[in-house]
């Protein structure tokens, strides 16, 4: 979130639209500007503050016009939307609606999965993963789930190599997040550029 103002310097005017994501990431950085809070569940509005909108709706379906926020941002939410067309329905759309872009998503090549919060087994067959996932991952023994939420998790989860990212988001830099070398993450920044007058 540092780099995310340090990239945009995010005024009060500034609009941001968050499709996904909760208040936890703007209080991080004490944001105080205009955010407005996409979600396929409704959040709860106790205690929010006022720069705060709540909307129900779908990412891959917004019902906002072209160009309607300053930036669009989402954070660990693409690599939930399903299919690879889910994927690429998600990614369009937060391009058209936002003049400038945020989006991040787990790398696929980084050894840790970050859902089941365990090392590998993301690499394994499907297969595999459906039975190991409820007594071998820290996530099962947490949440103790059953066959039905271990088959949903398992059938949300897409996470994405660079090339596939790359593809989504092919008017954006594409930046690594790091962990000790290895690329934890991807971030995709589109920042609009103000054309210099020109003079005769």
């Amino acid at each position: 979130m540092n780099r995310f103002v340090e990239t945009f310097r995010p005024s009060a005017e500034t609009t941001v639209l968050d499709v996904g994501g909760t208040p936890y990431n703007w209080e991080q950085i004490g944001a105080r500007f205009p955010i407005t809070l996409l979600n396929s569940e409704p959040l709860a509005a106790d205690g929010l503050g006022a720069h705060y909108t709540l909307v129900q709706g779908s990412g891959t379906r917004l019902d906002f016009p072209d160009r309607s926020f300053d930036i669009a941002f989402s954070n660990s939410v693409l690599e939930h939307v399903g299919s690879l067309d889910a994927q690429r329905a998600f990614a369009k759309e937060l391009r058209r609606v936002g003049r400038q872009l945020w989006v991040q998503t787990p790398a696929r090549s980084f050894f840790f999965e970050p859902h089941l919060l365990t090392p590998f087994i993301h690499f394994l067959p499907l297969s595999w993963q459906r039975r190991l996932v409820r007594n071998f991952t820290l996530w099962g023994w947490i949440t103790r789930p059953s066959r039905a939420s271990v088959d949903r998790m398992l059938g949300e989860l897409r996470l994405l190599d660079y090339a596939t990212f790359r593809e989504l988001f092919p008017d954006c830099e594409i930046h690594r997040e790091r962990f000790f070398g290895f690329t934890k993450a991807f971030v995709a920044v589109r920042i609009e550029r103000r054309k210099t007058p020109v003079f005769e």
